[in-house]
């Protein structure tokens, strides 16, 4: 049955014995009891009673399931051999949190709409469908454990059971020749979720960097089971269009996309042409000409087209290869349109007393970015802090200024360089990805898509230096004199790892930006040459920030004392 659990949105379900009857509930009680098998499980002694040589009877076993929805396990011992309600007890909530482990998805197939209403009606139903599927399943929980043990607590746990996404799709034609084998497959046009959103994956880091190979690579992928087995989410990476087909294994990662990018519209689909494809959970096999140098992901030029493919393997389970490769591809089209894509964050800093400033910093994972932003919200003399930029942006010339532009509406940051409670306080509009492990992280929605796209001139463009220590405000942000030394220190790349990645220790990255910059390095080091020399022109102030974030003892109070002082500078203009 595999680890994602489709559900299908276009039943209204009204009774529980149309959940115990569903081919579904027999096929994930099969495959809860091949694993019971494997690890020779005492909870098979509950099933003794519906053994059939070396098997069981499932189907006579659901038939007792039903009777104990309607009658106690005492009055149904006549009607079957005995079966030992504390051992049936401790099978059926087994078998509960064995459905509530499994990544479950709704998927609603409806036709896609402009009319504004029309939209609203859609979601309305789609989302009481979804709240009844979820209070059946829990009300044949409770009834079947009612009917096995004395009820005696008066307490009772609302907990999640039913869809933790439901997806509307339809079948939208993409009226481009170049996709002309990836027809009749459903596209996702909405999400709803129901919180909390934990999914456990099977990876928590993520490896190397994509290479970027120039290959006729589209019309030789075929998608097996298309119809049945993947899903197109259309998705903007700012404006440009990004096709991102997710086999259903790995939709947990599709619906992070929900909360990072904007989801294009019919409207985007009918009038841009694609700039880039991400193919999620393509097997080995059917990658043409495989090399395993390729088995964490690999980048396509395939014409004037980027396809990234990442391959169907367990150690790619992870929400950051989704990320990454999607602006890994929109890296390499702004390097191609002249543009300087750039690893950082950037917000928009007001202070109490009306001044206000934009400063971007650069840095790979780990640096420091969003936590010296988010030490800023929280000084008492900064009004708000407005992110633009979480992760990635590009920078461009326009009236003479250099301008800034976002890629994503949310952001993907780990729990541990969080405040404390930050993410629970988000927890009704959050995923979660293992929250149980070393490099938790979570996708919060933090921006609107205007905003993002929406030119932005700079003030401050600063390295986000996460390993060197210092102990003087005077020291704690630094500004170049040359366009040469800020070049140097960008290229360098230089941060600690704080265990995102697999990399340990002090490590280098060109310009901070494994992602499209490396692979392009010639062509990238004379745009960036290009935009320092017209920050230096027009005044932007380019310089380091020490944020400590990668110094042991450091690594909350190194944020809060480089934004202080980035807030006194601010307070000066």
């Amino acid at each position: 049955m595999g680890r994602s659990v489709i559900i299908d949105g276009s039943i209204v379900y009204t009774d529980s014995s149309e959940i115990l009857s569903n081919p579904g509930f027999e096929a994930l009680l099969r495959e809860y009891i091949d694993i019971l098998k494997e690890k020779n499980s005492p909870l098979l002694r509950t099933l003794e009673a519906f053994r059939i040589g070396d098997d069981y009877d499932v189907k006579h076993f659901i038939e007792y399931l039903h009777l104990l929805t309607l009658r106690n396990i005492r009055e149904i011992t006549t009607i079957i051999n005995y079966v030992n309600p504390d051992d049936l007890a401790k099978f059926v909530e087994s078998f509960y949190s064995f459905w509530r482990n499994k990544h479950r998805f709704m998927i609603k197939k409806e036709r896609y709409t402009i009319d504004n209403a029309r939209k609203t009606s859609i979601v309305f139903t789609a989302v009481m469908i979804a709240e009844e599927f979820k209070n059946l399943v829990r009300n044949l929980y409770r009834t079947i454990m009612k009917n096995i043990t004395p009820d005696d607590t008066n307490i009772i746990r609302q907990l999640p059971s039913g869809a933790q996404v439901t997806f509307l799709v339809d079948d939208i034609e993409i009226p481009d020749e170049r996709f002309q084998s990836f027809t009749n497959i459903p596209t996702v046009w909405g999400a709803i979720f129901d919180p909390p959103v934990i999914f456990y994956t099977k990876s928590n880091k993520r490896k190397g960097v994509l290479p970027v190979v120039e290959k006729e690579i589209l019309s030789q992928i075929k998608l097996n089971n298309k119809e049945r087995e993947w899903f197109l989410v259309p998705v903007l990476v700012a404006e440009l269009l990004v096709y991102v087909f997710v086999h259903r294994e790995y939709l947990s990662h599709a619906a992070g996309l929900g909360n990072l990018f904007q989801f294009a519209d019919i409207i985007d689909i009918k009038s841009k042409k694609a700039s880039g494809v991400l193919i999620f959970g393509l097997p080995v096999e059917k990658i043409p000409d495989y090399k395993t140098e390729w088995k964490n992901g690999v980048v396509f030029k395939d014409g004037e087209l980027y396809v990234g493919v990442i391959p169907a393997l367990d150690e790619n389970d992870y929400f950051g290869y989704m990320k990454k490769t999607m602006l890994t591809l929109h890296n390499l089209i702004r390097i191609d349109q002249g543009r300087l894509p750039v690893h950082g964050s950037m917000a928009r800093i007001v202070l109490k007393n009306g001044k206000s400033a934009v400063a971007m910093f650069v840095g790979d994972s780990g640096a420091g970015k969003s936590e010296t932003l988010d030490a800023l919200n929280r000084l008492e003399e900064v009004a708000y802090v407005d992110v633009i930029i979480d992760d990635m942006g590009s920078l461009d010339i326009l009236n003479g200024r250099v301008v800034a532009y976002g890629t994503e509406t949310g952001a993907f940051v780990r729990l541990d360089d969080l405040p404390p409670g930050y993410a629970y306080y988000t927890m009704d509009r959050s995923i979660f990805m293992n929250p149980d492990k070393i490099n938790a992280r979570v996708i919060v929605p933090f921006n609107n898509y205007r905003e993002i796209i929406t030119p932005t001139p700079i003030d401050f463009f600063l390295y986000a230096n996460n390993y060197t220590e210092v102990h003087s405000d005077d020291e704690r942000i630094i500004f170049f004199d040359s366009i040469e030394k800020a070049l140097e220190v960008f290229s360098a790349g230089k941060r600690m790892s704080k265990g995102t990645t697999s990399e340990e220790g002090m490590t280098e990255s060109y310009f901070a930006n494994p992602f499209g910059a490396v692979q392009r390095k010639e062509e990238h080091h004379k745009i960036a040459e290009k935009f320092l020399r017209k920050m230096f022109e027009t005044g932007v102030k380019v310089g380091e920030i020490r944020t400590m974030l990668g110094v042991e003892g450091y690594e909350k109070e190194g944020t809060y004392l480089a934004a202080k002082t980035l807030y006194k500078l601010i307070e000066r203009m």
